[in-house]
């Protein structure tokens, strides 16, 4: 019996001492400095910056694989000091934000009766859902479902996006089964509500609020090419955007042109088509 017992005792020493040169021999070397990033990093885990995750991002960080500006909900400082701690210089980026493009609630648009599951990409499988337009928003809020910072509300059956909330994620971009969501400068306040392609008489048969390519807003801003033309339909020129007076100047028809701040605010609300 006591044979047995030191020869399982010594056995067990011996596997011991293997189990810990093995471990030794093949241990991975952990860099401290991405705990440090990690603890500076917000902790959102969105996916924002194209990584899994926080941990993730930070290892990639450390690694030179990406730069902390990449991260949508770090603020400035958080950036710095990221790369003060890392001893590298830290980039100023533009901030963007989410855009909807699209102004037709239910008050102002065509719809048909829908009774299916009440999420965006399942409506869509159905004759592209219920609204008229083939290429609205359809009010079902995949995108607000997606967003893990609360920045869009679903208001009269359309996504509305509050850009104070925004972080610049683009999970809702990804959400939206219409490719209707469009990361835009989030110091840019003047917005074409429209995404349609379709000539301006079919669009208002559907909706009242539509961008029917009138073109007032493009001759409201002069030489200054604030504007663009993209056939029936007028975008914002991000790279050049407009001032908030264009609205006013302009006096949209549809008031497609819109602020943004008021827009989310429901200034715009107006009468219009059947539901």
């Amino acid at each position: 019996m006591m044979t047995a017992i030191i020869a399982v005792g010594l056995l067990g020493v011996l596997l011991g001492v293997i189990i810990g040169v093995v471990a030794k021999v093949f241990a991975v070397e952990i860099d401290e400095r991405i705990e440090g990033v990690g603890e500076l990093l917000p902790g959102a885990n969105c996916g924002g910056c194209g990584f899994a995750g926080c941990a993730d991002f930070a290892k990639a960080v450390v690694a030179h694989d990406a730069t902390p500006d990449q991260c949508p909900v770090c603020s400035p400082e958080d950036v710095t000091a990221i790369a003060g701690y890392l001893g590298i210089s830290a980039e100023e980026k533009e901030k963007k934000v989410a855009l909807v493009r699209c102004s037709g609630d239910i008050k102002n648009t065509v719809r048909s009766l829908y009774n299916g599951v009440r999420d965006c990409r399942s409506a869509v499988l159905v004759a592209g859902g219920a609204k008229g337009c083939d290429y609205g928003c359809l009010g079902f809020g995949s995108c607000a479902d997606a967003c893990p910072f609360g920045a869009i509300e679903i208001n009269d059956g359309l996504a509305i996006v509050h850009k104070e909330l925004c972080v610049g994620c683009e999970n809702c971009v990804a959400a939206c089964p219409k490719d209707l969501i469009l990361m835009v400068p989030a110091a840019t306040e003047v917005h074409v509500y429209c995404n349609s392609p379709e000539k301006g008489a079919a669009k208002r048969a559907v909706c009242q609020t539509a961008c029917i390519g009138c073109r007032k807003c493009v001759k409201a801003s002069g030489e200054e090419e604030h504007m663009l033309v993209d056939g029936f339909l007028i975008r914002t020129n991000y790279e050049n955007p407009p001032a908030t007076e264009l609205v006013e100047a302009a006096a949209c028809p549809t008031t497609a042109l819109r602020i943004d701040s008021q827009h989310a605010a429901g200034a715009y609300a107006k009468e219009g088509a059947s539901k």
